[in-house]
C-alpha cells in the first residue's frame, strides 16, 4: 500500500476477537476506524471488550455466512483483514467440513461481499502448512510444487488461490501472509498450553506426541502483527505474498525443556509416543525463509526459542 503519510481508514477484521485479531486491534486502535465481525465460536470478547465499550471498535456478532451482516460490515471499508478461520489442524481429520466451511467457503463469501461492495484491499492470514512436507532447506515463497498433507493446509492453499484470482479478476489488492506457528500472550491453543496444562496436572512426567524431533519456527504474536502491518504498508503489487517467520526454529523436545524451565520445574521425565509426526497431517520439519519481507526492512523482536519462552511464561501465569 506504501502509505506516504498516516491515513485514517476504515478496516474490517473478521475473527477480530481471536488471538491474533485482538493483538492486531491493540496495534491499530487510535489510528484507524475498526469494525470487527466474529461469531465467537472459538473466542470471547474478553480481549477487546474495553475497545468495544469505549466506542473505538464496532462489534458485529455474526457468521461470515450471514451475507446481510457481512455486507453491512463492509459498508465504507477500505481494507479487510480476513483472519477468521478454523484453527485446529487435528480436528479437520475428524471433521473436514470445518476447514471447508470456515476456510474455503468463508473466504469466498468475504471476497464476494468485497466485490459487491467495491472493497478493493484484503489482508489474508495463511499458514506455512501450505508447503506440505519439505526438505531441511528454508522454504521461500516461490517453493513448489506445494503439496499440503492436512485438510487445513489444503484449505489455506485453496483460499490463497481464491484471493489471488479475485485480485486479478476484479482489480483488488491482496496481502497474503504465510504464518509460522504463532505463540504469545493470550494464545491458549497449541502445544505450549497443552504442555503447561499437562505439567500442572502431573509435574513429574510430560507426554510428548511423536519422537520429539519435530522442528518448526515459532513467531511471537506481536512480531506477527508487526509483520502483517509492515507488509501491508510497504508493498503495493496486485498480489503481495510473504512468509512470516523468525530466525531459527525449535524442536518439540527443546520446546518442552523451555516450558519446564518457565514452570519452575526440574527432573521432569519426557515420555514420547513415537513416530516422526505428532498426529495425522502434522508436518514434522519445516524451516521458513522470511528473507523477502526482511529485505523490505522488517525485523522481529524474538527468535524462535525466545518466542516460545515468552509464550510459556505468560501461559504459566494464566493457567497455572
Amino acid at each position: 500500500m506504501l502509505h506516504s503519510q498516516p491515513v485514517t481508514m476504515k478496516l474490517l477484521i473478521t475473527g477480530g476477537a481471536g488471538f491474533i485479531g485482538s493483538h492486531l486491534i491493540n496495534r491499530l486502535i487510535g489510528k484507524h476506524e475498526i469494525v470487527v465481525l466474529d461469531n465467537l465460536s472459538e473466542s470471547t470478547l474478553d480481549a477487546i471488550s474495553c475497545h468495544i465499550n469505549s466506542g473505538a471498535v464496532k462489534f458485529i456478532e455474526a457468521s461470515i455466512s450471514d451475507a446481510a451482516a457481512l455486507d453491512s460490515a463492509m459498508d465504507g471499508v477500505d481494507t479487510v483483514f480476513h483472519l477468521a478461520a478454523h484453527r485446529d489442524v487435528r480436528a479437520g481429520v475428524e471433521n473436514p467440513s470445518k476447514d471447508m466451511d470456515n476456510g474455503i467457503l468463508a473466504t469466498y463469501q468475504v471476497l464476494e461481499s468485497m466485490r459487491r461492495n467495491n472493497v478493493k484491499n484484503i489482508v489474508f492470514s495463511s499458514s506455512q502448512v501450505v508447503y506440505g512436507e519439505v526438505t531441511d532447506k528454508p522454504v521461500s515463497e516461490d517453493f513448489g510444487p506445494m503439496i499440503p498433507i492436512s485438510i487445513y493446509g489444503a484449505s489455506k492453499l485453496a483460499c490463497e488461490a481464491l484471493v489471488m484470482a479475485y485480485s486479478h479478476t476484479y482489480g483488488m489488492h491482496s496481502w497474503i501472509f504465510r504464518f509460522a506457528n504463532i505463540v504469545g500472550e493470550g494464545g491458549t491453543h497449541g502445544v505450549i498450553p497443552d504442555f503447561v496444562l499437562k505439567l500442572k496436572k502431573n509435574s513429574k512426567v510430560l507426554e510428548i506426541l511423536g519422537d520429539g524431533t519435530q522442528t518448526k519456527p515459532y513467531l511471537e504474536v506481536g512480531d506477527c502483527v508487526s509483520g502483517m502491518l509492515f507488509g501491508w504498508e510497504n508493498s503495493s503489487d496486485a498480489v503481495n505474498l510473504f512468509n512470516l517467520g523468525t530466525e531459527g526454529w525449535t524442536s518439540v523436545t527443546r520446546l518442552a525443556e523451555i516450558v519446564v524451565e518457565e514452570c519452575g520445574l526440574k527432573d521432569v521425565e519426557f515420555r514420547y509416543t513415537g513416530g516422526k509426526r505428532g498426529w495425522v497431517g502434522d508436518v514434522p520439519r519445516i524451516r521458513l525463509s522470511s528473507d523477502k519481507i526482511r529485505k523490505l526492512g522488517w525485523k522481529t523482536k524474538y527468535d524462535s526459542d525466545d518466542a516460545v519462552r515468552v509464550a510459556a511464561r505468560s501461559l504459566k501465569e494464566l493457567l497455572w
